[in-house]
């Protein structure tokens, strides 16, 4: 599949010829090639900052495994996928140092001089005339994160003492809560320090990139280099930084819940883990509580556990853990299927207030595309591993090009008597990942297939604007 034609939009993820297959065992020992599942098999797609991008198709499609490939859960067998909601100015992965080391020294070289003898490679040259500027960059971010660090864990341990400090209050005896008012007031200045040394360095790390931007070859990195990361490139460590960023809302929300933990617990996990607040602090439980208000839910739920609620008041949870850490792009894998229809619109409701709200970008994925079309700013279907239409989503609904996208729509039930529709049924079963058609997909189960189809893969082509399909013989051309 082709990409996309550029669009004035942002892209916030950006995925280039993305393939997912999962290895089988050999069936016997004269088999030559390991056999695998083509579960994706080469998407190129960008998704737009602010959007909710739908994706429909029959199951086993991959939509799901696609979703996953975005938030990296999957490394992908091949293909990029590219995140611009976060910089090399605010985070240098290590793969640019080890691309820098491969191109020849040319740190006498101007930066015109690199555009010209280095064409393919400016973005690591502009790196390269930077990289004693990032090496002090990135020593300074990690003094920022050690400053952090002592924070949330004076913190912490505030919050612990105050506990243990009410609990002495009554207590007729008042030596243990004087001593451990002492600990709080020596704890405290402790902290007051660690939150001034934690400001030092955000004030020295601004001045840095300040700095750096008066430099020659900023522009060079800032064009060319500083607009994305590679994700599958990321050390694993840099990854787990990353995924506050890339959150997920499962399908099924009570096994995707730890029955273990309360609500407090389950929504707190990621902003400890990602140190944006301390264990047990009084500020963690007001953010806590101010993101299940955010999503429908009772303070009082706050320590209670999962089994203790509905369905829809479970969901409701699984938002609040994604939307907690604040992140960028949320996918939401069928978050309203296994729900009931009157539960349904409550929680669709709720995904849009919030992506309008907090400024989120959807991949919705969902085989219902009454809901799809409700929710989605663009629609792309998916059948057997590949993207076959694109396109907004008044456009899919009303102007549909491929024959699957077609079926797919006359097969939505209806209560308008006037219509009088008849429903249609995709004839045939998916053929096999493993062993996919050649050609066009589709071909096997398509009424307008012809021999064309059976051997050429259809080409990706706009055939309305902003409207694109991989078809021979699309539907009305």
């Amino acid at each position: 599949m082709a990409k996309n034609l550029t669009n004035e939009k942002n892209a916030l993820l950006r995925l280039e010829n993305v393939k997912m297959h999962f290895p089988l065992k050999k069936t016997s020992a004269f088999q030559k090639e390991r056999p695998v599942v083509k579960a994706v098999d080469g998407v190129t797609i960008d998704v737009y900052e602010g959007e909710t991008l739908g994706l429909v198709g029959e199951s086993g499609c991959g939509k799901t495994t696609l979703g996953r490939v975005m938030l990296q859960l999957y490394n992908q067998t091949d293909g990029s996928v590219h995140y611009t909601g976060i910089t090399l100015n605010d985070y240098a992965p290590k793969y640019v140092e080890k691309d820098i080391a491969k191109i020849p020294d040319v740190k006498g070289a101007s930066p015109e001089d690199i555009l010209r003898d280095f064409p393919n490679q400016a973005r690591l040259a502009g790196g390269l005339l930077l990289m004693d500027d990032l090496h002090k960059l990135a020593k300074a971010q990690q003094e920022n994160q050690d400053a952090v660090k002592i924070v949330n864990r004076l913190e912490t341990e505030l919050g612990l003492l105050e506990i243990r400090r009410v609990a002495f209050l009554e207590s007729e005896d008042p030596a243990p809560r004087i001593k451990i008012e002492e600990k709080i007031e020596k704890l405290s200045a402790e902290l007051k320090e660690a939150e001034a040394e934690r400001d030092r360095c955000d004030a020295v790390i601004a001045a840095m990139r300040d700095e750096c931007k008066g430099k020659p070859g900023f522009d060079i990195l800032e064009q060319a280099y500083d607009v994305s990361i590679d994700l599958k490139r990321l050390t694993k460590e840099e990854m787990r930084r990353q995924r506050r960023h890339l959150q997920i809302i499962f399908q099924d929300p009570y096994s995707s819940l730890n029955q273990r933990f309360s609500v407090g617990q389950i929504i707190s996990e990621a902003l400890v883990a990602h140190k944006m607040y301390g264990r047990g602090t009084k500020h963690l439980e007001e953010y806590v509580l101010s993101v299940m208000e955010r999503c429908g839910l009772q303070h009082y739920f706050l320590h209670r556990y999962p089994h203790q609620f509905s369905g829809g008041q479970r969901q409701r949870i699984g938002i609040a853990r994604a939307l907690a850490p604040k992140p960028k792009f949320i996918v939401c894998d069928e978050a309203v299927s296994a729900l009931d229809v009157s539960i349904q619109s409550q929680i669709i409701n709720l995904l849009m207030d919030l992506k309008e709200s907090a400024n989120l970008t959807y991949l919705f994925i969902s085989h219902d595309l009454s809901t799809v079309k409700f929710i989605s700013d663009r629609v792309g279907v998916m059948y057997l591993g590949n993207i076959i239409e694109l396109g907004n989503s008044d456009e899919i609904f009303e102007y549909p090009l491929h024959p699957y996208t077609n079926v797919l729509l006359k097969a939505i039930p209806t209560t308008d008597e006037a219509s009088k529709k008849e429903l249609q049924v995709i004839e045939g079963d998916i053929p096999s990942p493993i062993n996919p058609p050649p050609g066009c997909k589709f071909h096997t189960r398509c009424e307008f297939a012809q021999d064309i189809c059976k051997c050429d893969e259809p080409e990706w082509r706009e055939l309305r604007p902003e409207h694109f399909v991989a078809c021979h013989f699309p539907v009305g051309h």
